[in-house]
């Protein structure tokens, strides 16, 4: 499977408690996080959610 760099860029304070959840979820916890993860259907999902807090690269 392809990887993908997913850098969280915006805090999740006053979020809604899905997209907080989300966020840990993929492995990311504060702002500047970075994390490599597999691009799994399940995971690009979860990216689609909250893809106005982080930024993806595909590797």
């Amino acid at each position: 499977m392809k990887k993908i760099k997913i850098t969280q860029l915006k805090s999740v304070i006053d979020r809604s408690e899905r997209q907080k959840r989300t966020m840990e979820a993929l492995g990311l916890k504060k702002v500047r996080a970075t994390v490599e993860v597999e691009a799994t259907p399940q995971v690009l999902g979860m990216v689609r959610k909250v893809n106005h807090l982080v930024k993806v690269e595909e590797l």
